[in-house]
Formats: structure tokens, sequence, C-alpha cells
């Protein structure tokens, strides 16, 4: 099996421009890299704005091309040096971003120390719909607000995934 489905665009514009094609190559990882089996992808808005040519599009390349970023599955191959994960280990993160990651794919490549390993705890979907919203409240209490230890915070609009 060198093929696998993948979504990709030709072009900028809404969700009907989207496309699953069937014979993708599958991305062998480089040294520091490891190949994961996706099995679930977080939608997040930057998804939807990279698509439509806004936000981090111009970091893209050229068509076609495979948006998403936040990503769980299992890891399926090692790269060289790769000492922090073996095969079968399942893992989620948010490869290479903000630049391209290629997630809505069934296999993906990603810098191993962009990835950790799923809690015991945790299934798929939810490892899947964590990395760029909890990133994003980390860097607003820890890096903008400075909170530090001892102080509260109060969440308004706590509602969404970034307020959770």
């Amino acid at each position: 099996m060198n093929k696998m489905h993948a979504v990709v665009q030709n072009e900028f514009g809404g969700p009907e421009i989207l496309t699953l094609i069937h014979d993708a190559p599958i991305p062998d990882p480089i040294p520091t890299e490891v190949q994961v089996r996706v099995s679930h992808v977080g939608v997040n808005p930057v998804d939807g704005k990279t698509r439509g040519g806004a936000s981090v599009a111009k970091l893209m390349g050229t068509f076609p091309i495979t948006v998403g970023w936040d990503i769980a599955g299992e890891v399926t191959a090692l790269g060289n040096g790769v000492n922090r994960f073996a095969v079968g280990d399942r893992v989620f993160g948010m490869p290479r971003f903000p630049y391209p990651a290629n997630t809505y794919a069934e296999f993906v490549t990603s810098p191993s120390r962009h990835l950790v390993r799923i809690p015991d705890s945790l299934d798929f979907a939810t490892a899947a719909s964590i990395p760029l919203p909890a990133t994003t409240a980390y860097q607003i209490v820890h890096e903008a607000a400075d909170v530090r230890s001892g102080q509260s915070v109060l969440v308004l609009g706590g509602g969404g995934t970034v307020g959770n």
C-alpha cells in the first residue's frame, strides 16, 4: 500500500472546493520525524481561513494543498534518531504550525518534538481537539497575561474550546 486518501484543494474557497483523492503518496519520515496513521483531525477556525486564502495561506505553497494541523493517531514508522516514541504509540499534537502539516490525510509525518503521547484516559477524538485551543489558552494565560502562581483568573465566554 503506497497510496492513501487525502483531502486536497486546487484553489482557495469554501468547503465545496475540497476534494477527496485516493492516490496521494504516503509520506516517509526523515530523521527526527515520525509517521502517524491519523485517526482523528481537529478542525479549527484557522483551517477554514487558510482554505479560503487568508491566515497562513501564503505559507501553504503551490496547489494542490492539504490543510489541517491538529491530529491524533498511532505511530507507524520512525525516522532515524527518534527515541521518544515506538511504533504503536498513540500520539497527538500540532505538527509544523503555521507551516503545512497536511493532516487531512490518512498518514502524516511530524517532527517527533511536535507530538506527545495520548494519556490512557483520552480517546483519539478528544485528543485531536486539544492542541491548538490548549496552546492558545496557554499563550493567553502565561504569555500575554503573565498570570503567576497564586493569582486568580476569570474566564468569560468559556463555552468554546479555548475557554474550556
